[in-house]
């Protein structure tokens, strides 16, 4: 089934009024993973994602430890009730094994992740015991096998520890590092061209003429795609003539799993491209409810000659993005992220979540569709509390820098009150 009669299917189809979720929806559905695996160093292996599971080669821990500093006893030495007195006959330390044998009445010191003597099955930490001389005074209320970490606790031996379709952060760098694995599979990285349109376009570097205004969406566009760990190809800025249009669709088609257009969708941008990608592929050209962000195209470019990999093999996925600066961003951030993060074979995410917050302004909205204002999230008499950033204009760049969040106005939503609760997303994550 062609791409238009899959999208005709859904429910409320209407392409002069799509909503943000059916767009997310549909675009997700149409996805195929890139399949292609290398092999690469540990510490190269950090933004990509796993193509095969990491299968543990031993438990972690390996042997039983101590999970505290205190003292190792047998459980069945203590009273049933009240304090018990115990012996220190030793030490034992991390890395090293206890020689000595531990006797009735009898404890050892130990430190965290040091072995447990033989038939100690306790530890009692430091905190909460006596010492008299050369014995220290247990209070009641212990239990048998606390504050011991046993082995194969966190990973057992021949299963998995990562799942395929994992992304790799520095926690899955160190969890790999634990299990000595100096290498590890990854699907290769996606391959994403990109391009402005426009004849008022310049280049940095060049002298602008009357009328001309330099592009800032290659280097938006070349932030957020390196910043997800694609492999990018810049095509630089392309005349609105149809000759060169077509050249350059054709050979981002033929270098990249997607390419990702700036401009050129809007009604009277679209006259000659709607004919142009009806030639070189299938495209759908929509108005999105949203605001900033209204028009796109998605669809899929041109033969790569077969044997690709990711989506169609026969095709590249295009995304094409508004001109506006602020409306690229939002529109690449609401649905191309998630989407190329499926195609680089990463497990489904939900997207980035919303977060409660109080708005400190007023904010005027219409119902019937999404917005996505540029927002100052700050913290203060224990509540979290959201402003927009300066001017909402969709080609104003200087309020999305001096931003931390999108403020996200529902589709259903009317205008919003001093005090009313609001969702963020935030723009950067922790790890």
């Amino acid at each position: 089934m062609s791409l238009t009669a899959r999208f005709s299917c859904l429910s409320d189809y209407d392409p002069d009024a799509l909503s943000v979720e059916q767009a997310r929806a549909f675009i997700r559905s149409q996805l195929t993973p890139v399949r292609t695996q290398e092999r690469v160093a540990l510490r190269s292996a950090l933004g990509r994602v796993l193509a095969s599971d990491v299968i543990a080669p031993f438990n972690v821990p390996v042997h039983d430890n101590s999970a505290m500093d205190g003292y190792a006893l047998r459980h069945a030495d203590l009273a049933g009730s009240g304090e018990t007195r115990l012996r220190v006959i030793g030490t034992a330390l991390a890395g090293k094994v206890f020689a000595g044998s531990v006797g009735t009445a009898e404890c050892v010191r130990i430190m965290t992740g040091a072995l447990p003597p033989a038939g100690c099955d306790t530890v009692v930490i430091q905190e909460v015991v006596k010492l008299d001389g050369d014995q220290v005074i247990v209070p009641a209320g212990q239990r048998a096998g606390q504050n011991i970490r046993l082995a194969g606790e966190d990973l057992a031996a021949g299963k998995p520890a990562l799942a395929a379709g994992r992304l790799i952060r520095p926690a899955e760098l160190g969890l790999m590092a634990s299990l000595g694995c100096a290498e590890v599979s990854v699907y290769r990285r996606l391959r994403v061209a990109f391009f402005s349109t426009g004849d008022e376009l310049c280049s940095i570097g060049t002298p602008l003429a009357d009328g001309e205004i330099y592009d800032s969406n290659r280097y938006t566009i070349f932030g957020m795609l390196t910043r997800l760990g694609c492999e990018v190809l810049d095509l630089g800025v392309v005349g609105d003539d149809p000759a060169t249009l077509e050249a350059a669709f054709r050979d981002a088609a033929a270098a990249a799993d997607v390419v990702i257009t700036s401009g050129g969708v809007s009604v009277g941008e679209a006259d000659f491209v709607k004919p142009l990608m009806a030639q070189l592929g299938e495209v759908l050209f929509w108005k999105i409810a949203m605001k900033p962000g209204r028009p796109m195209a998605f669809g899929r470019l041109g033969s790569r000659g077969g044997g690709g990999d990711g989506g169609d093999e026969h095709a590249a996925w295009l995304f094409g993005l508004p001109g506006n600066p602020v409306a690229v961003m939002a529109a690449f951030y609401q649905f191309v992220r998630d989407a190329l993060q499926a195609l680089m074979g990463a497990d489904p995410l939900p997207g980035v979540p919303l977060l409660p917050a109080v708005s400190s302004v007023a904010m005027k909205k219409a119902p019937g569709r999404t917005e996505f204002q540029r927002g100052v999230l700050g913290h203060a008499d224990g509540k979290w509390s959201v402003r927009p950033a300066g001017a909402q204009g969709s080609g104003v760049l200087r309020s999305m820098s001096e931003a931390n969040c999108f403020i996200v106005l529902e589709h259903e939503r009317g205008s919003v009150a001093v005090g009313d609760a609001v969702h963020v997303q935030l723009f950067d994550g922790l790890v």
